[in-house]
């Protein structure tokens, strides 16, 4: 019984100690984030701070950006971490892991929808008809087989882009007309006087999400990938998807 005794007393002062850890961890990223908030204003919005994985130093989660804090909010690091051993971008791949969406849930109704293949591999691409970087991943698509592409038309560079998203949601053949325009610069001809409701919802939808550039790639299983990624890039992040 006494034996019995003292392995529950160890386990509940393991907890407590436990706990304890916890709690204090709580109250650093919480008086950080709040000095923090107080020191950068308005013009930043705090999701989360968490440990990095350097010591000392804390992760700080503005949405669109990760940057790094000490302990007491006063000196910022902008800038990514990467693991030296792996090479891999572990900012990065914080960023995409907390910003990862129910990629089931998006509105594929409001998207221009392309298949190729079997169409068995699906991402979804924030995309601007005046983007050069958009036009370069359209480019790397034509090389990747057995996908499919939902874009949500997200003209957010120019007026100009409104024009041409309209247009292309308007004609008959949206698919067709998207890929004429950003492949091979054929512009769209149709009136875009249809409803457009469609890519105002887009629109909010974006900042929801806080899509702040074009392209932006999301994956089946809801991790994002910003830029004009590399077919090689895309090929390999979309075997890792399950």
């Amino acid at each position: 019984m006494k034996k019995h005794f003292r392995i529950a007393a160890l386990a509940l002062t393991v907890a407590i100690a436990t706990l304890g850890c916890s709690a204090q961890a709580d109250q650093v990223t919480d008086k950080l984030k709040t000095t923090l908030q107080a020191r950068l204003g308005d013009d930043a919005t705090i999701k989360s701070i968490a440990k990095s994985p350097i010591a000392g130093l804390y992760e700080v989660n503005l949405g669109t950006q990760i940057v790094y804090s000490d302990a007491n909010g006063d000196y910022l690091v902008l800038g990514d971490i990467v693991d030296a051993k792996t090479r891999k971008n572990l900012t990065e791949a914080r960023l995409s892991e907390t910003n990862r969406i129910d990629f089931a849930s998006l509105p594929f109704a409001n998207a221009v929808k392309v298949v190729k293949g079997n169409g068995s591999r699906k991402i979804a691409v924030f995309s601007d008809p005046n983007c050069p970087y958009c036009k370069q991943l359209e480019t790397t698509l034509k090389s990747v087989d057995n996908i499919t592409v939902y874009t949500f038309l997200y003209p957010v560079l120019s007026p100009d882009s409104a024009v041409k998203s309209k247009s292309i949601w308007c004609s008959t053949d949206r698919a067709k007309a998207w890929e004429a325009w950003m492949q091979d610069r054929q512009a769209p001809t149709a009136a875009g006087t249809c409803d457009t409701a469609a890519i105002d919802k887009n629109l909010a939808l974006g900042h929801a999400m806080n899509v702040d550039g074009t392209p932006t790639v999301f994956l089946a299983d809801g991790r994002r990938l910003p830029g004009a990624v590399p077919a090689d890039r895309l090929d390999k992040e979309l075997a890792a998807v399950h």
